[in-house]
């Protein structure tokens, strides 16, 4: 038995030995005296950093003791602390006796490379025990005595951290972590409750440097109290900690991320940041409406700080639902209403007197209540007049207090009620309506706004309907060209002339109205001056004339067919030049043209005498007139090809002496372009309709101006009115030409039935087609090729 025993000691004994042996190797030689430098302690421990990046951290250090000769005669010793184990370690030389020192873990020094014969008195010999492992932390100290002296070396293993840097996003509320080179590690972020703890920390991630030395973290609020921990992947690696909003000024995040807990006499607010790191203060507020919490003065609670919340008595507060608290920190406050209906021992409500309030209160114990005026202020309500109380029993009786408003009802207070004994702090306020007694005012007010806007409507209508033609008129006389004999064309041109006559009382003149009235004059009624009468062009140059003198409007209608006779006519006048008997005719049509356009103006002075005479009738001459349309639509015309050719004529002439000011082409849109207006008369002015109809009727000078002493002045209440007449007069206008227009193109228009007479006379003017002398002179070159722009003033 006691063999048996004896031989698991040897064995236990053999197996911690070689463990020991294979952990740790003590080896002692003669070192090289140049590597030795001398020291006040023989004792070097060198750290060696651990291959495995995933266990613990720790390092192998190693011990290296340097002894001369005579020390070994001294008994030398070196102990190795560390927390797992104690070494003593008792070094010896080969070729000397054994001395009387320690027995246990000898270890030889022999001369290592030296030579046998060397002489080893001033030698240096250099003990290593490589190694000791050690974990993070832990100390390693090493002490070598001998009989006449002894020191010490210790070494502390370190345990690394590692360095990173931040950058704050607080719009997206992120964090980017930036590691330098080396080993991974793991980061995550968590609330720093106290010294040695930071608490409920977000899921970690990896970074590999290798990889990217950069990753986001996302953190739900932003608080003085959120930090970030960067640590190796180690196990039980060393926390390296950041906290970037300690600094922070914007507390509104604070709110979303607490929380209120009411018990039976206490408030209890909670955070995820310590609540002595947050200057929270709680006052009572009066809930008056969802977005309106009226604070009641001098009603701050009593907090009690217990390291991570903040505990407030509510003992002592009225427990009504709309008696709330509010929070406030540093520019950011929050509202928290946490009572119930059923908390509350009394309740009152408000009624209207005659200027007073009356106040009804019911209470379930005996209590003294008292009530009184304030007015509402960013701070608070302030109290204002006199205190009025009473006492109640508890019996669940109704009582009543009456509050006069006589003396301030012009400042529209509210009344403040609170239980006065036992007191209950806060204040309930109540507001009377003060808008019943003005419904009667408002309804007055709002019949008077009635009246006067039916009035002002009538009279608007009236003006409009009334007195529109007399602000809007053209005075100065108009002629009007037609250059087509399409239906459509000719419709438009009668439809326009009707209107400028009509609605604007102009004198307008047209060859198609002139040759009706020759008609007319074949029954005896006629004063001979129609177009069936002159001829076409002696009319055309008379009235041309006649309205140039006046300072009016010549408009030349203009069409796609009117650029083909354009075409033509400029074709055939130049080839009239080619021969003398076609120049002689046309000297002699030249001298007959000027004849006849002196009598043409006599008959034409004779004719505007009739038109004013006949403008006095009114309304019966225009419905003469737009029967004349009706007819000119209906019936071809004859007149319409050597009118236009003659107004040509008279274009570009006035176009060479630089006297075209009162003339201007207008197309219809729909029926023509403004491409088909030859290039040489791109000075002209030029109106699309009904586009421009507004600026049309302001070149022909539609505004009446209104004389006094002599001069032509605006007056401003006219003016305006004009102004806004002519709109409104422009646009009905618009609208009636856009009805008068034909809805087709492909309609032909039927000739009109005239007389033998003048069918007769229209023979004799085809003779008379002959083109003045300023006609052939004029030179294309000479006109101006940009069109200018004419668009409405309006």
């Amino acid at each position: 038995m006691f063999k048996m025993r004896f031989g698991a000691a040897l064995a236990f004994i053999a197996i911690v030995v070689c463990a020991r042996l294979l952990e740790c190797t003590t080896t002692c030689q003669m070192a090289n005296q140049n590597d030795y430098v001398e020291r006040d302690c023989p004792v070097k421990l060198t750290p060696v950093l651990p291959q495995d990046s995933t266990m613990i951290y720790s390092e192998c250090v190693t011990v290296h003791v340097w002894m001369k000769a005579e020390d070994f005669s001294k008994c030398p010793k070196i102990e190795i602390l560390s927390k797992k184990s104690k070494d003593v370690i008792w070094p010896t030389l080969k070729q000397r006796k054994r001395q009387k020192c320690g027995s246990e873990n000898r270890v030889k020094c022999d001369k290592g490379v030296a030579e046998p014969h060397s002489n080893t008195t001033f030698a240096v010999w250099e003990l290593v025990h490589d190694c000791i492992k050690t974990a993070a932390n832990h100390v390693v100290s090493v002490s070598y005595i001998t009989t006449s002296s002894s020191c010490s070396v210790s070494y502390t293993v370190p345990d690394p951290i590692p360095d990173f840097d931040l950058s704050v996003n607080q719009s997206s509320k992120s964090i980017s972590v930036t590691v330098e080179p080396g080993d991974k590690v793991h980061a995550r972020w968590c609330y720093q409750r106290t010294a040695w703890n930071c608490g409920a920390p977000s899921p970690r991630i990896t970074i590999d440097p290798s990889q990217s030395r950069s990753a986001v973290l996302d953190i739900p609020y932003l608080l003085p109290c959120v930090c970030v921990q960067v640590y190796y992947t180690r196990t039980d690696s060393r926390r390296h900690k950041k906290c970037p909003f300690q600094s922070l000024t914007d507390f509104r995040d604070v709110w979303p991320s607490s929380g209120v807990t009411l018990y039976e006499s206490s408030l209890n607010w909670s955070s995820e940041c310590p609540a002595s790191d947050l200057n929270v203060s709680a006052s009572l507020c009066w809930r008056q409406n969802e977005h309106l919490c009226i604070p009641v003065l001098n009603s701050t609670l009593q907090d009690k700080d217990d390291g991570t919340n903040l505990i407030y008595d509510t003992s002592a507060v009225d427990k009504h639902p709309q008696m709330c608290v509010q929070f406030s920190l540093p520019g950011s406050h929050n509202v928290s209403c946490p009572f119930q209906p059923d908390m509350s021992s009394w309740e009152v409500y408000i009624g209207p007197g005659r200027q007073s309030v009356f106040l009804y209160l019911t209470s379930h114990v005996p209590a003294k209540f008292s009530a009184q005026l304030c007015v509402l202020t960013n701070s608070g309500c302030t109290p204002m007049g006199q205190v009025h109380s009473v006492i109640m029993g508890g019996s669940m009786t109704e009582l009543r207090i009456n509050v006069p408003l006589k003396s301030f009802l012009a400042k529209k207070p509210c009344v403040q009620v609170w239980r006065s004994d036992p007191a209950l702090r806060g204040r309930r306020i109540l507001c009377p309506d003060y808008t019943h007694n003005r419904w009667g005012m408002y309804a007055v007010a709002a019949l008077v706004f009635v009246v006067i806007v039916a009035l002002l409507g009538i009279f608007i209508h009236h003006l409009t309907k009334n007195g529109a033609a007399g602000l809007l008129c053209i005075q100065e006389p108009v002629l009007l060209v037609c250059s087509s004999e399409q239906s459509a064309h000719v419709s438009a041109v009668c439809a326009l002339a009707s209107i400028l006559q009509g609605e604007l009382s102009a004198e307008v003149h047209m060859a198609l109205w002139a040759q009706t009235s020759q008609a007319k004059a074949g029954t005896g009624t006629g004063t001979g001056t129609g177009v069936a009468d002159l001829g076409p062009l002696p009319w055309l140059y008379g009235q041309w004339e006649a309205v140039r003198k006046a300072q009016g409007r010549m408009l030349i209608v203009w069409s796609p067919d009117a650029r083909k006779m354009y075409e033509k006519w400029r074709e055939e006048r130049a080839n009239m030049g080619k021969t003398e008997t076609k120049e002689e005719d046309y000297g002699k049509a030249e001298v007959r043209h000027e004849n006849m356009t002196e009598e043409d103006l006599n008959l034409n002075g004779r004719r505007q005498g009739k038109w004013k005479k006949d403008k006095a009738v009114g309304k019966k001459d225009y419905k003469i007139r737009e029967d004349k349309d009706l007819y000119t639509q209906r019936e071809p015309s004859s007149v319409i090809t050597p009118v236009f050719t003659a107004a040509l004529a008279c274009l570009e002439g006035a176009l060479q002496e630089g006297k075209c000011q009162g003339v201007a082409l207008v197309y219809f849109q729909g029926l023509c372009h403004s491409r088909d207006i030859p290039k040489a008369f791109r000075g002209v002015p030029r109106y699309c309709l009904l586009q421009d109809f507004r600026g049309l009727i302001q070149e022909l000078g539609g505004m009446r101006r209104w004389i006094k002493t002599g001069k032509f002045r605006w007056h401003c209440w006219p003016r305006l009115l004009s102004k806004v007449m002519s709109i409104w007069l422009a646009r009905q206008l618009a609208q009636r030409l856009q009805t008068l227009l034909p809805q087709t193109h492909r309609e032909k228009m039927q000739r009109l039935r005239v007389t033998s007479s003048v069918k007769m006379m229209s023979d004799k003017t085809q003779s008379r087609l002959k083109l003045p002398q300023a006609a052939n002179l004029a030179r294309p070159g000479t006109v101006q090729e940009h069109e200018p722009l004419h668009e409405s003033p309006w």
